[in-house]
């Protein structure tokens, strides 16, 4: 009988009515990029329908028709039924597996679509044409991103409604080699704020931490892996929102899965080596596992033990706690004192539980959720409620309460957000032995005086908290505190196509705190933009400060140009851009801080030279070759630098080279090659010959400029401060040498 239908060539994207995909044939999309058809798992002989990314050499597969009921040979064909359903068939004729839609809703001329998202779509003949590339089909009466296996696709909608509960939308293989379902499964609690879940058979195993707008606050990483492009949709008629992502790079072939260990992973694409590479997994860490520590207590990775109890609680079980069995969690010291948060109580020493600041961690899990505008409205209503247990203020979110206990609570090295947890009043109030007036007296006047400084105190805080109390920048992700920078004003013209991603701001009294006012005993040194001093976030995480001087020689532009430029690129020889701050006319960028300082600090003063030996030297021109080569290759944006000189190269805490100041750099488009500028900027003994004579530059300048480094680092000498009778600078004096 299949011997008489059509049979499909490779290159088919569709299948119609009357036609059919054997085992060995396939359908692709028209990209290129993903592919149909029969497949068996190594050690097995069972054969299952899939989708699976086709440029990669070991098959990745996204998803899975008849997970449950493999074709048990290679006699299974891929069809569609006379009621316009999709089906597999095994040899036999009988029906393995169906897309089971009313067969009222289905017209009788269906046309099955493999998209170039991965998608596999079933709509009328007449739309097959018209299937978008770019995730979800509104027309299709079913496709296969509405029915996911383990497979989270960029495009794909992951449904979020607090009145249909947890969507366990993808469930895991049952093994490395068998596609059944498995024990684990990955998808969205949807308890506002939602948040990504992985599940097990005991229950959650790892979660993301609450979605901000921008990003899942459980996971600090982010910050720096925008280029996810995480959206959530506006509710629907149902209430009903959606998860989805769009890479800001296409071609990166992001995909996030559940394994069958319980894993969730996420995994691109490395074009430079052409495969496919884990980006990163999750549970990364000992402390990223679900509860790790139990109750009121902070699991932290860098800590010996790893679970600690929080300030105010003591172990539930202090013999358990001893022997590293830290499930029972802890619990207060103190019991809350609710009923005297109300009203002034004389007999029990009018004591008001309050609250202990936890900066840099994962917020617990099961909080509450209203809308608020400000870290006092959240705490009034915190005190007002018994059973209230803690609070977060966030800006983009609103006030969160936790009127349960407080679970998985994690520290992280960097970022994370802000949680006051509350506790009672551990001083014991003292009897007075004056009279009941007095007594009454004393403690209406003492209460008055206590609340009017404590309103001041909290107008004081709620001024600077957020900012200078946050480790990362977490806590600054709301959306009115990001620049854009895909807005047309944004870039050169070139490279307006290409999707911006959103820079923290950092609050101007977080930098004065953070630098001590800007002092003099944290100043690094003075450049052309102005002077760079190190600092200190409030969490611990040391920055340097590059403050643009008014009378600097380079301006605004240079300023907007270096926070456009380098907050699109990432990679390890490049110096990394935590923020920027704008107050009036002072402007400043924050930068990951370099205990090293710059590489001129050392190749050019004779006794630290000497802790460069040649194997450390070929290390370093090394990392700014690779530097060099991803600005001009390899990045999404192609970038000449234009400044690259001894002292624009930094050295972190292993000497590893990266490049820095940006405010010179051009964005080439993708056939341009040369460019000219009637402004020549730079670094003369650097600029090579033709840019600074005449305002041509290509990436040859950048080039020029690596060979004058490589110089310099080889030699210890300065190419212009170098000279001798014959030669007035080192390239001159090289160039004569290699001669003879």
């Amino acid at each position: 009988m299949w011997s008489s239908l059509f049979s499909y060539s490779c290159t088919a994207n569709s299948l119609s009515q009357g036609q059919l995909v054997r085992d060995g044939e396939t359908l692709v999309s028209r990209s290129g990029n993903f592919e149909l058809g029969f497949f068996r798992t190594e050690n097995s002989s069972l054969r299952y329908v899939g989708i699976w990314y086709r440029k990669i050499s070991f098959k990745t597969y996204v998803w899975v028709a008849n997970r449950d009921s493999p074709v048990s040979d290679e006699s299974g064909v891929l069809t569609i039924s006379s009621d316009g359903n999709l089906m597999v068939l095994d040899g036999d004729h009988r029906l393995v597996w169906s897309s089971g839609i009313n067969s009222t809703s289905v017209p009788t001329n269906s046309t099955a679509v493999l998209t170039d998202a991965g998608n596999l779509v079933l709509l009328a003949k007449a739309d097959a044409d018209t299937a978008s590339a770019d995730g979800h089909v509104s027309n299709a009466y079913w496709q296969s991103f509405e029915h996911p296996t383990d497979t989270f696709l960029p495009g794909m909608r992951v449904r979020v409604n607090s009145a249909a509960g947890e969507n366990h939308a993808f469930r895991s293989w049952r093994s490395l080699n068998d596609p059944s379902p498995g024990n684990y499964s990955m998808g969205v609690d949807p308890q506002l704020p939602p948040q990504i879940v992985i599940w097990g058979q005991s229950g959650r195993e790892w979660r993301s931490g609450h979605w901000n707008g921008l990003l899942f606050t459980g996971m600090p990483n982010m910050t720096e892996n925008i280029r996810y492009g995480f959206r959530l949709s506006a509710p629907e008629e149902d209430g009903s929102m959606y998860f989805t992502y769009t890479p800001l790079n296409r071609s990166d072939l992001l995909m996030f899965r559940i394994l069958w260990n319980g894993m969730g992973e996420e995994l691109g694409w490395d074009e430079t080596n052409n495969e496919s590479t884990v980006l990163q997994k999750q549970p990364a860490k000992e402390c990223d596992l679900y509860n790790k520590c139990g109750d009121f207590a902070i699991c932290n990775d860098m800590g010996s033990p790893k679970c600690s109890c929080m300030e105010g609680f003591i172990p539930k079980s202090p013999d358990q706690w001893k022997r590293g069995n830290w499930s029972m969690g802890c619990t207060w010291k103190t019991r809350l004192q609710c009923g005297n948060n109300s009203s002034i109580s004389v007999g029990n020493g009018g004591r008001m539980d309050h609250f202990l600041k936890l900066v840099g961690v994962k917020l617990p899990d099961f909080a509450d959720y209203f809308s608020a505008t400000s870290g006092d409205e959240c705490e009034v209503k915190c005190l007002e409620n018994c059973s209230c247990k803690a609070y977060a203020f966030v800006r983009s979110i609103g006030c969160m309460m936790w009127n349960k206990n407080l679970i998985d609570v994690q520290h992280f090295a960097e970022g994370g957000m802000t949680l006051q947890i509350r506790l009672a009043n551990s001083e014991p109030g003292t009897k007075s032995k004056i009279s009941n007036l007095r007594m009454i007296v004393t403690a209406f006047v003492g209460a008055f005086v206590s609340g009017i400084t404590v309103f001041l105190l909290w107008r004081f805080k709620d001024n600077l908290k957020g900012e200078i109390s946050v480790c990362g920048v977490n806590d600054l992700l709301s959306e009115e505190q990001y620049l854009d920078l895909s807005r047309p004003d944004g870039l050169a013209s070139d490279a307006k196509q290409v999707g911006g991603p959103r820079i923290p701001v950092f609050d101007f009294s977080s930098i004065e705190a953070a630098t001590n006012v800007f002092s003099e005993e944290n100043k690094l040194g003075l450049g052309g933009f102005g002077p760079v001093y190190k600092g200190k976030l409030l969490g611990g995480q040391e920055i340097a400060v590059k403050r643009l001087s008014r009378k600097s020689s380079q301006g605004v532009e240079e300023f907007k140009n270096e926070v456009m430029v380098i907050a699109r690129l990432q990679h390890r020889n490049l110096v990394r851009l935590l923020g920027f701050c704008i107050q009036g006319e002072d402007k400043m960028l924050v930068y990951e801080y370099m205990p090293n300082r710059s590489l001129d600090y050392f190749i050019f003063d004779p006794a630290k030279r000497a802790q460069l030996n040649w194997k450390k030297r070929l290390e370093i021109i090394e990392g700014i070759a690779r530097g060099i080569l991803y600005l001009h290759r390899d990045s999404r944006l192609r970038i000449i630098h234009r400044d690259l000189k001894v002292s624009n190269i930094l050295l972190d805490e292993e000497m590893n080279p990266k490049i820095s100041d940006f405010g010179m750099a051009r964005i080439f488009g993708g056939n341009e090659n040369e460019a000219s500028t009637n402004r020549v900027v730079g670094t003369y003994g650097y600029m090579s010959p033709e840019y600074a004579m005449e305002g041509l530059f290509s990436f040859k300048s950048d080039v020029y400029s690596f060979g004058v480094l490589l110089l310099e680092i080889i030699s210890g000498e300065k190419n212009i401060g170098f000279r001798t009778p014959e030669h007035s600078n080192l390239i001159s004096h090289v160039s004569l040498a290699s001669l003879e």
